[in-house]
């Protein structure tokens, strides 16, 4: 039900689709610039995308609340606790369960929204991710949902939106706990989504994130 409803709102183009394995884990890794952006892709992926989601927005009240948890659950999303690096890698652990059980997940390597419209450094969790899994890298470029639904936005406007996945990218496993083999991964991926969305580079790390996951 959500999925055309979504598709007739806001008309979303979609390039790549083919980049995306039609099965086997694989990462699929975006730029962030809404809370949409982890809707939309799932919507318009050719296969279930997994993300991992606050578990406040599954304990939020109301109809926004009520809404809110509808659409997380329409898409797998899987709760998780926030803040600290105790609970970051509880959550890069869930993923790395959800790709050994050969499935697809979805993360946003700047770990939190980009207020300003830039691309900000990843975290290393994606790197960690990529090696510890062995799993294929899928960049993803998200555009127009920062519009659609700016930060702070109570509920979403109509507009049009643009999601290109791009070509995998494979990384040997191991190294996993060489900080220099995740920073290295991490900037390859970094620059594969900058390519497909062309968005100006920030020169360090969205430092709203610095307790989330990536």
């Amino acid at each position: 039900m959500i999925a055309p409803l979504a598709r007739l709102l806001y008309r979303p183009v979609v390039e790549g689709r083919e980049n995306v394995p039609e099965r086997g884990p694989v990462i699929l890794a975006a730029n962030h610039l809404s809370f949409l952006d982890s809707v939309v892709i799932p919507l318009v992926a050719p296969r279930p995308v997994a993300f991992l989601a606050k578990a406040e927005y599954f304990r939020r009240p109301g109809f926004l609340g009520w809404l809110t948890r509808t659409c997380l659950t329409g898409i797998d999303a899987v709760p998780v606790p926030r803040g600290g690096h105790r609970a970051a890698q509880e959550s890069l652990e869930a993923a790395r369960g959800i790709l050994a059980a050969g499935q697809a997940f979805g993360i946003h390597p700047e770990g939190s929204r980009s207020r300003d419209g830039r691309l900000y450094r990843g975290r290393t969790g994606v790197g960690w991710l990529a090696l510890a899994s062995g799993a294929p890298v899928v960049p993803v470029a998200v555009a127009g949902t920062d519009r659609i639904q700016p930060v702070g936005a109570r509920l979403p406007r109509i507009g049009r939106i643009t999601v290109r996945f791009g070509t995998p990218l494979h990384f040997t496993p191991g190294q996993v706990s060489a900080g220099q083999a995740r920073r290295a991964v991490t900037d390859e991926i970094m620059a594969a989504i900058q390519e497909l969305s062309g968005q100006e580079l920030a020169e360090g790390y969205n430092e709203l994130s610095a307790t989330t996951v990536g």
